[in-house]
């Protein structure tokens, strides 16, 4: 049985099918094109479909796949074993919300932080008994970037290579931006990864997000490399356990 999961991001689109729990196919988007998704639902002979949208209107969208498949709205409301203890849940992201349920169902009984590198930082925390109380927003790569040259009169904008790995001296205008925003997004991680660790006994650190790669590079050499998992597909992995609650 095949499913699609749909997770439309602030930056992009991305979309995977999967046939019962294996990942078969994955594309990232800018748009989302309705003749592809009916190609794609051809294919594969869709039967489930489920769409996370952290900025649009899921409408259109949602009275599609409805017409086309078996289509689970996800909301907050999905639950799925999970003590969900966070306050104001009309306004929890749909995707931290996912990630929180793929946890929950990859890594049962284990103390869990979620770093997604995105547009934004997000950090949760799902405790080892299946309680979740939320986490920390905070500025992505490229929005600092964007902000420095913004909020000041001289300080150009950055155009950061996600390739790059070495995070430069600040020796000239452009490395010291560099350094500054890096370097200071790689402490803030090390800082929240610290005080979880004072909290929470065997805490798994699963990174996932655009720019996972750069923070899985970095964090590789840390005293916290032995914790750090690497799942670039968190969200969608959750969007496809919700199938099966």
């Amino acid at each position: 049985m095949y499913n699609l999961v749909i997770d439309i991001g602030n930056t992009n689109s991305k979309l995977a099918v999967f046939n019962e729990k294996e990942l078969v196919h994955f594309e990232r988007l800018k748009e989302l094109n309705q003749n592809e998704l009916i190609k794609l639902i051809e294919k594969y002979q869709i039967k489930n479909a489920t769409v996370s949208s952290v900025s649009k209107d899921v409408g259109q969208l949602g009275a599609f796949l409805q017409q086309s498949v078996n289509y689970l709205p996800f909301t907050t409301k999905n639950i799925g074993g999970i003590k969900n203890n966070y306050q104001t849940l009309s306004t929890l992201g749909l995707d931290r919300w996912a990630k929180v349920i793929a946890a929950y169902k990859l890594y049962l009984g284990e103390n869990c932080l979620m770093i997604d590198a995105g547009t934004c930082i997000t950090y949760d925390v799902l405790t080892a008994n299946g309680e979740y109380f939320g986490g920390s927003i905070s500025l992505g790569i490229r929005m600092r970037f964007e902000a420095l040259n913004h909020y000041t009169g001289r300080l150009p904008l950055i155009e950061w290579d996600k390739q790059e790995t070495v995070i430069p001296d600040g020796n000239d205008t452009e490395n010291a931006i560099k350094n500054g925003v890096l370097q200071g997004i790689l402490n803030e991680v090390e800082g929240f990864i610290a005080i979880e660790n004072k909290k929470n006994k065997g805490l798994k650190v699963i990174i996932t997000g655009g720019d996972a790669d750069f923070l899985n590079k970095q964090l590789k050499n840390s005293i916290f490399a032995t914790q750090i998992i690497h799942e670039p597909y968190l969200v969608l992995k959750g969007l496809n356990e919700v199938i099966t609650l």
